[in-house]
C-alpha cells in the first residue's frame, strides 16, 4: 500500500509482526481526522477502528444536559474503538478528535477477525486496552483529588506524548469541555504555568517551553500512565 504517511507511525502497527503486518496492510485506509471530527457517539455500534499517526482523539463521558470530561487520550501510541473487538460493539462514551491529523481506519470484520486468531493481535490489542484502562482510573483519581493547574499540566504531557512537537492548537474552551471545568479556571491555571515561563498561551496554540518543569509541577498521575504504557508496550511508545 503506498500512501503519502506510513501506517506504522502508529505505535500498534509498528508492534504487529511481520506476517501479521502482511495481512493487515491491504485493508488499512487512510483518512483525515479534522479538529472536532466524531469518530464515534454513545450507544452506537461501531463499524471501524482507527489508528491515529499524528492526531489526537479524546474518549469523552457526556451527561444528560450536555456537559462533558475526557476520561482519556489515544494518539500516535494506540487504537480507537477497543468495546469492538472486547465484544460490546458500542461504549457510553464518544471520541472526539481534539487534534487534527490523518490516521488509518479497518473495518469492524477485519478487526474481530483478526482478534478472533488468538494470537499476537489478540494479546497486543488486550495489553494496550490494560493500559488505557490505567489511563481513565487515574483520570478520575485526578480529577477528584488535585488541583486543576496539575490536572492541566498532566493532560498538556499526555497530548504531548501522542504528538512529535511541542505545540498543541487547542482553545481554554475546549480544554475546559475536556477537564469537565468551568473555562475561567483553565484560563487561571493556563495563566500561572504562563507565568512560570512552562508555556506560552495565545490564540488557541501552546507551546510548551519548559518539559522538564512541566512534569515537576504535574501530580503523580501522568508518571503513573506513562510507565504502564511502557511497560505494557515497549515497542509501541516512542521516546
Amino acid at each position: 500500500m503506498k500512501t503519502e504517511l506510513d501506517p506504522r507511525e502508529n505505535g500498534l502497527l509498528a508492534s504487529l509482526p511481520e506476517q501479521e503486518w502482511k495481512r493487515w496492510q491491504p485493508c488499512l485506509t487512510l483518512i483525515d481526522l479534522p479538529l472536532g471530527k466524531v469518530l464515534y457517539e454513545s450507544g452506537v455500534i461501531q463499524q471501524q477502528v482507527y489508528f491515529p499517526t499524528n492526531a489526537i482523539v479524546s474518549l469523552l463521558y457526556v451527561l444528560g444536559d450536555g456537559a462533558s470530561a475526557e476520561i482519556a487520550v489515544v494518539g500516535k501510541e494506540g487504537i480507537v474503538g477497543i468495546s469492538l473487538f472486547m465484544g460490546g460493539g458500542s461504549t457510553p462514551s464518544r471520541a472526539v478528535v481534539q487534534s487534527a491529523g490523518k490516521g488509518f481506519q479497518v473495518s469492524s470484520e477485519f478487526m474481530k477477525s483478526e482478534f478472533d486468531r488468538s494470537g499476537p493481535v489478540m494479546h497486543l490489542m488486550l495489553r494496550y486496552t490494560q493500559a488505557l484502562i490505567t489511563q481513565m482510573s487515574q483520570t478520575a483519581v485526578c480529577n477528584r483529588h488535585h488541583s486543576l493547574d496539575q490536572q492541566l499540566c498532566r493532560w498538556l504531557l499526555l497530548s504531548l506524548d501522542r504528538l512529535s512537537g511541542s505545540e498543541l492548537v487547542m482553545t481554554q474552551e475546549l480544554i475546559a469541555n475536556m477537564l469537565g471545568v468551568r473555562r475561567e479556571g483553565v484560563t487561571d491555571a493556563a495563566l500561572k504555568l504562563q507565568r512560570a515561563g512552562l508555556i506560552s498561551y495565545a490564540r488557541g496554540h501552546i507551546s510548551v517551553l519548559n518539559r522538564p518543569g512541566l512534569e515537576q509541577r504535574t501530580c503523580e498521575c501522568y508518571d503513573v500512565v506513562k510507565k504502564e504504557y511502557e511497560r505494557l508496550l515497549p515497542h509501541s511508545i516512542a521516546s
